[in-house]
């Protein structure tokens, strides 16, 4: 069972995600703050660095955005040059740019920026300069990602992209057309800004604000009730909703502020973010999180199994394997991933395991890629890193330790 939980305050917007009672995901932000990610700007090159075949661009931010050669190239491959060029031959240090926002800062890196903008819509994501149509790795169905797939080719004009989401199965073409159609004009008032006269840098195009962003892509089909606690944000998002799909709107429902209380929320979410995190079957994660990786290790504590040791090893990890997927969702977690599963005998039984963390990351909306098993018996995987992870948004660093969880012992 999936549900949404969304709470506001005069200030703040809370959107929880529950799969089976367990909170999968969380955002918070203010009622009129949206999210850097998929802006658009006119912004001027302030630095070309030919060593690095990058340059950095001023969109109005506190730091420089960065901007990668291969963001500059066409973004089909086929397209691009056999040999690729210099930065130089691209930029030059006081050109103007239209570029859009890929990631947003984090830590002391500014954004990532690129030329190959894409503006995001229920059904798919549409992309001016492409040339091609992706449908999501999510829809199964060969003769469905077919018939998306042709759907979505019919009603691109030349030169045009499409990448079909998982939202669109078993839409009909009408909705995909419409969906396309929207997109599309949207793009060219983007177009139309980018053109006329003003300031540089500026933003000309911003994404929608959080609650209506998360509302277009998490209310799905998928989805049995979307729970409010407020009549204001009960009427904006039927009223997002309801010309749209019939059935969703008639899953919003509006309660009383104890749904989180009653569903525990703020308590799942406190468990959640911890370094030390126990399992339902009495074993344990410990988390530790570095600028470029974070890694999970898996610990059998109080959980002794039945059977024998593999078996009671096998199980800990098929558990921990589920929630780490969890884990990642919940806090947001991007960069190199490793994991520190417990030694397993067979080959069979860590191939079970790197199956089921497969399948559980698979329910994750951001891009997730499981590597497998290196040399030294870790798993390896990566997840796209597009903000802050939670633990530097929702905490803060112990004024004591640094956030290192250490402090220097009385006896030196």
């Amino acid at each position: 069972m999936k549900r949404i939980g969304v709470r506001s305050s005069e200030q703040y917007t809370e959107v929880a995600v529950q799969e089976n009672g367990k909170l999968v995901e969380y955002y918070k932000g203010k009622r009129d703050q949206g999210q850097l990610a998929g802006n658009v700007y006119i912004g001027r090159v302030m630095r070309v660095l030919q060593g690095m075949q990058s340059a950095f661009v001023d969109i109005g931010l506190e730091k420089n955005a960065f901007l990668y050669i291969d963001d500059l190239l066409p973004a089909h491959l086929e397209k691009q040059p056999k040999e690729k060029p210099s930065i130089h031959d691209l930029v030059k240090v006081g050109q103007t740019l239209m570029v859009q926002v890929v990631k947003e800062p984090v830590g002391d890196k500014g954004a990532r920026i690129t030329t190959h903008y894409s503006i995001p819509g229920r059904f798919g994501v549409y992309m001016p300069y492409a040339d091609y149509v992706g449908v999501s790795r999510k829809i199964e169905s060969a003769a469905e990602r077919e018939r998306l797939k042709r759907t979505a080719e019919r009603h691109l004009e030349a030169g045009e992209g499409f990448i079909v989401r998982t939202a669109a199965l078993g839409e009909s073409e009408e909705g995909i057309a419409a969906d396309l159609d929207e997109l599309r004009i949207r793009w060219r008032r983007i177009e139309a800004s980018g053109e006329a006269e003003g300031a540089v840098p500026r933003k000309i195009y911003s994404d929608l604000e959080m609650l209506p962003r998360l509302i277009r892509d998490l209310f799905r089909d998928d989805v049995e009730e979307l729970v409010v606690d407020s009549e204001e944000v009960y009427e904006e998002i039927t009223a997002l909703i309801s010309p749209l799909s019939a059935v969703l709107s008639k899953r919003v429902r509006k309660a009383a502020s104890t749904f989180w209380a009653d569903q525990a929320l703020e308590r799942q979410l406190e468990l959640g973010l911890k370094r030390k995190i126990w399992l339902d079957n009495g074993s344990y994660l410990i988390v530790d999180r570095t600028e470029a990786l974070t890694v999970f290790d898996v610990n059998t504590g109080k959980y002794t199994g039945s059977i024998d040791l593999e078996r009671t090893v096998f199980d800990t990890n098929i558990e921990a394997a589920r929630e780490i997927a969890r884990l990642l969702r919940l806090r947001d977690i991007g960069g190199l991933i490793i994991i520190d599963f417990i030694d397993m005998e067979t080959e069979a039984s860590r191939q079970q395991v790197l199956d089921e963390l497969i399948r559980e990351t698979r329910k994750d909306r951001t891009k997730t890629v499981v590597v497998g098993w290196t040399k030294l018996g870790l798993v390896e995987m990566t997840r796209k890193k597009v903000r802050e992870s939670k633990e530097t948004t929702v905490l803060e660093a112990c004024p004591s330790c640094g956030g290192s969880g250490w402090v220097l012992s009385e006896e030196q």
